[in-house]
């Protein structure tokens, strides 16, 4: 199905998650940031960090910790919620909340009742409109009091950090989980009403076989998920200290990455999954992000594909970033520095870029490429990008007709790679970055 050219995958790239990447942020005058929340208007989303599991996994890359020193998880959440009071007093009346979303780390890191009283928070705090709510989870920390929460604040979606079923893989990355906690968690989600299960899963781990990979995507779709991610695992011990614990040379070679994410897209493919993108699948006939992909409303931000068409999204606690069409703004990663910045009624962004004119045109054709496989260029910029494209031309990747540009299904795997010819910023922070698959 695709053909495998390592020399057009050579060079690592961003995810691109937004645009510019984090790994352009500088220091953000916090006034910048106080600014555009007063100019917020009609519909945002909200993010909230938790940056603390129970557990934590070799491979994470996320700013995250050990929820084991109960008096500094409890002083986060009082500064969280103090966060929450300042930036919804910023907001104007006009910005309602339709979508909040909570990642980590891991949520159910802290108490059910903690989570309670943080949900009451945001819906005490700002104006909504009855938002969709969303949150991950790790099984091996779930439990029934959890469920009984998320029925009772009414969740609708969920994602399961699950990885891989092969237990050697689970062992060499630091996240071991029978089958019998991943079945025990998807039932309590479906019976507290989530009707949209992501799972979590990803290639070139070590020691992972293909075989591995086929078997936990056959019980990845037995088990329901009605949507999948299937990452490469990005190995970057360079930026990620605590990757230093994987033997390198038990990875999959880049060639056996590209056969497995090929496997994957091919499995998920034929077994009724939509496409989203070459990595993410969603189950049709109802699913908002596989119609999200049918009708070309599909989106792209820090939560990855998505079908959340707001320009604005806010984020709460240490290291979250908040997007909007002129700035990105992140808050102090550091989750001391964040403490005292929130308990002194400081807002906590201190890092982030202006996106000017050309960052937001360059954005919009790197996320219209990988979220519609195509872009309408202008003719200046299709005259500065022709030359990088013409390989991909040449391997019949890509077609160029007039102003348009589309990948072809054959160039799919190459979708990062392509973007990237569209980054300005790229050739001083690639080496930030990972593998293209």
């Amino acid at each position: 199905m695709w053909t495998y050219y390592p020399e057009l995958l050579a060079k690592p790239v961003p995810r691109y998650t937004s645009y510019p990447t984090a790994a352009e942020f500088g220091d953000l005058d916090p006034d910048r940031y106080r600014q555009a929340l007063r100019n917020a208007e009609g519909d945002i989303s909200l993010y909230i960090h938790i940056p603390f599991c129970e557990k934590i996994c070799f491979y994470c890359g996320c700013n995250t910790a050990h929820a084991g020193r109960k008096q500094r998880l409890e002083s986060y959440l009082d500064a969280l919620h103090a966060e929450i009071e300042l930036v919804a007093s910023l907001l104007p009346p006009t910005a309602l909340v339709r979508r909040i979303a909570f990642g980590g780390g891991s949520p159910n890191a802290i108490e059910p009742d903690q989570f309670r009283l943080l949900v009451d928070k945001l819906f005490f705090s700002f104006a909504t409109a009855d938002p969709v709510l969303s949150i991950e989870l790790d099984p091996r920390t779930m439990t029934s009091d959890w469920a009984e929460a998320i029925g009772h604040v009414g969740i609708q979606r969920a994602s399961l950090g699950v990885q891989t079923f092969a237990p050697h893989c689970q062992q060499a990355i630091g996240r071991v989980q029978d089958e019998d906690c991943i079945v025990r968690t998807v039932d309590w989600l479906r019976e507290a009403g989530v009707t949209s299960l992501n799972f979590d899963l990803m290639y070139g781990l070590p020691g992972q076989t293909m075989a591995d990979l086929e078997d936990s995507l056959q019980r990845t779709r037995v088990l329901g998920a009605d949507r999948v991610a299937l990452f490469g695992y990005a190995h970057v011990p360079h930026i990620v200290p605590r990757q230093r614990v994987i033997d390198a040379s038990e990875l999959p070679d880049q060639e056996q990455r590209f056969a497995m994410a090929e496997l994957g897209y091919a499995y998920f493919a034929t077994h009724g999954y939509t496409p989203i993108g070459f990595d993410h699948f969603a189950r049709p006939g109802g699913d908002p992000l596989a119609r999200a992909a049918f009708d070309g409303t599909l989106r792209r931000n820090f939560q990855g594909f998505t079908d959340d068409t707001s320009d604005v999204l806010v984020g709460l606690g240490a290291s979250a970033i908040s997007s909007f069409p002129h700035l990105l703004a992140q808050n102090e990663k550091n989750s001391g520095r964040y403490r005292m910045l929130s308990s002194q009624d400081h807002l906590a962004a201190n890092r982030g870029i202006l996106r000017t004119a050309d960052d937001r045109y360059r954005g919009a054709v790197i996320e219209q490429l990988l979220c519609q496989g195509r872009a309408q260029l202008g003719a200046c910029l299709m005259r500065e990008v022709r030359p990088s494209l013409q390989p991909f031309l040449d391997r019949g990747l890509v077609d160029i007709d007039r102003q348009w540009l589309d990948i072809l299904p054959e160039g799919l795997p190459y979708a990062r790679t392509i973007a990237a010819l569209f980054d300005a910023h790229r050739a001083a922070t690639m080496q930030q970055f990972s593998s293209a698959v």
